[in-house]
Formats: C-alpha cells, sequence, structure tokens
C-alpha cells in the first residue's frame, strides 16, 4: 500500500511518534509554502480582531507537506483546542455527534483525509458547519422524534490529499481554501537542519542538502530520511553527519543520486524495455510487482515533476530525458556501475 513506502508522503506508524518532536509550534517556524502561510495569518488575525472563531478552512494538497503542522498552527495561533480524527475513522453518525457536542467555543475540529469519510457523516456535517446544530432521532420506530441540539461556535479544518473527490455540498461550505505544492531543494534543506537541531544531532550543510535533494519535494519524506542516516551514524559512533555518510545513508535506503529508488528504477527499466511503445499501468504494476495504486501514488508523482515519465491515453512512456537517462543506465550497466 501507498501508506506503507518510505518514499511515501503518507503517515507510518513511527511518524507519528516522531513528528511530534520535530513538528514546529508557529508560523514563525513553519518553513515554506509561504503564500498559503501569508494568507491564513491574515484571516486568523481579522478573526482575532473580531473576537470571532476562525471560518472553516480546506487545506488541500499531496501527503506529507504539512496540512496536519498548520493545523495545530492554526489552534496555537488562535489560542484555542484542536481535536484531531480522519475521514475514515467517523464511520458512523454517532461517532461524529460525540465529537460535536464535546466542543468548545472557538475549538478547532481537524478532519484528516476528510475525503474519505461515510456519506451519511458527511450530512450531519452540514448543519453543524453552516447553523452550529445537530439533528438526532432518539427512539426510533413509529414513536421516533428528531431532537436538535444547538453546538458551540467551532472551525472544522479539514485536510485532503483528494480535493476532486470531495462532494460539492461539502467543499462549498468551506470559507477558506488553501492548497500545499511540493517544497524546492533549498527549503527542505532549512526544514532538515531544523529538525536536526530538535533531535539533537549535528548535520553538516552539504550532508542536509544532499538529504533534501532526494526528498521528492515532500518533508515527511526528508525527516524520515534524517532519522534513517542518524541510526546509521549511530550506529558507527560518529558525532557528525557529513556528506558522506548522508550518500551512504541513502545508498542503504536504495536512493541513488537523483533521488530515484530501486522502485522508480524498475518502473523506468520496464517501459524502456518496450521499446518506448506505452505500457498500461495494470501491465506495469505485474512487471515490477507492485500495486497500481502504490505506484500511481507514491513513484509515479515524482518521475513525471523529474520529466522522466508521462501519462498518455495510451499508458506510461518514457519522455525524452527519461530515454536518454534509461539509455545512460543500460550503458553503465556494462561497466558494472549501472543504474538500472
Amino acid at each position: 500500500m501507498a501508506e506503507e513506502s518510505i518514499y511515501s508522503g503518507y503517515p507510518q506508524t513511527d511518524d507519528r511518534y516522531a513528528e511530534p518532536t520535530v513538528r514546529p509550534a508557529c508560523f514563525d517556524d513553519f518553513v515554506g509554502q509561504q503564500s498559503v502561510v501569508d494568507n491564513l495569518c491574515i484571516w486568523i488575525q481579522g478573526a482575532l480582531n473580531r473576537s470571532e472563531s476562525l471560518d472553516h478552512v480546506l487545506l488541500s494538497g499531496p501527503p506529507g507537506l504539512g496540512k496536519t503542522t498548520l493545523a495545530y498552527i492554526l489552534a496555537h495561533e488562535m489560542g484555542c483546542e484542536l481535536r484531531s480524527t480522519s475521514g475514515p475513522v467517523l464511520g458512523k453518525p454517532k461517532d461524529l455527534v460525540g465529537i460535536l457536542t464535546n466542543l468548545q467555543h472557538g475549538d478547532i475540529l481537524f478532519i484528516d483525509e476528510i475525503h474519505r469519510m461515510d456519506s451519511r457523516v458527511e450530512e450531519y456535517l452540514y448543519t453543524a458547519m453552516e447553523d452550529y446544530e445537530i439533528s438526532i432521532v432518539i427512539d426510533p420506530g413509529p414513536h421516533s422524534r428528531s431532537v436538535t441540539l444547538p453546538l458551540k461556535r467551532f472551525t472544522l479544518v479539514g485536510a485532503t490529499t483528494r480535493e476532486g473527490l470531495l462532494t460539492a455540498p461539502l467543499r462549498s461550505r468551506f470559507q477558506i481554501a488553501e492548497r500545499l505544492d511540493y517544497y524546492p531543494s533549498e527549503e527542505l534543506r532549512r526544514i532538515i537542519l531544523n529538525s536536526a537541531r530538535k533531535m539533537n544531532v549535528k548535520v553538516e550543510k552539504n550532508a542536509a542538502w544532499v538529504m533534501a535533494e532526494c526528498a521528492r519535494g515532500t518533508p515527511r519524506v526528508a525527516n524520515r530520511y534524517l532519522r534513517r542516516i542518524r541510526d546509521v551514524a549511530h550506529a558507527r559512533n560518529e558525532a557528525v553527519i557529513g556528506e558522506e555518510m548522508a550518500r551512504k545513508g541513502l545508498a542503504m535506503l536504495g536512493v541513488d543520486d537523483n533521488g530515484l529508488c530501486e522502485m522508480d528504477r524498475r518502473i523506468l527499466r520496464a517501459i524502456a524495455e518496450k521499446g518506448g511503445n506505452a505500457i498500461g499501468l495494470k501491465t506495469l504494476a505485474v512487471i515490477v510487482g507492485e500495486q497500481e495504486e502504490t505506484i500511481e501514488e507514491v513513484y509515479e508523482p515524482y518521475l513525471i515533476r523529474k520529466g522522466l515519465l508521462e501519462k498518455t491515453p495510451r499508458g506510461r512512456t518514457l519522455t525524452t530525458q527519461g530515454s536518454e537517462f534509461a539509455g545512460m543506465g543500460r550503458a553503465r550497466n556494462q561497466k558494472n556501475s549501472s543504474l538500472f
């Protein structure tokens, strides 16, 4: 699954324990996404000046870019509590009712992966977001009756990696919508150095740059690389992570100097061996031995952004750069130092 890959932006079990220690607590410490941060600061200041709750916020974008972090920062800047849950967890309306009725005035309810929420639960959100009330049915059966419960004014912050899957009625109820994009290497380098300080790890700037270049534009992946390379340094009793140590650690993770992992190279090799002909996703998944969903969500976006792969109506093909890249790999293979 996409969530299980170290190269994926989706959170893993160890991320849930490690990320709070390096997570920025305020906007001053948050690196990147400058236009999003500037906008949120304006909306927050306007709400504080009116002594009102912040309007409902929708944060969208690929996984691992900081949507959850921004939700915590919003709560910090507004001086309120944050209650966190996720769309798949809210399987029944009663799950949502219990959360909503316990919210205090001004609290933030954060729903991660909100597009995966059950449609029955979503309908309960409509009146909660607009009128701050919710109707529940008691005594089911012929004598059932509906009771309307008032809710305290709250802010819903929804995060989604697939904004297109949100229904129009739900999307329209968010007054603020911001989209996060992939990070350039310079910002990832700053994130790695900041995380290293919080983890009490010494990292040279060149080493941080090497990790940033290979982090697929995603802070969560960059922090994973940092933790694994830290383990390599500690295992070898190295006090400082230098450039050579960073490259060795990445090589142990199967990541080359271009930021490509073994599965990236297998995908490129599979297409190259078709002589430049397009190849369908199902066929590609069978050849490389990976799930279609994982290829689409984890590996393809990076290969496309690197200009090595493109999606066409006929299937996946290599770009001119990708073909040259694959040719370089085959040439190197003859010298026993192959990319492929």
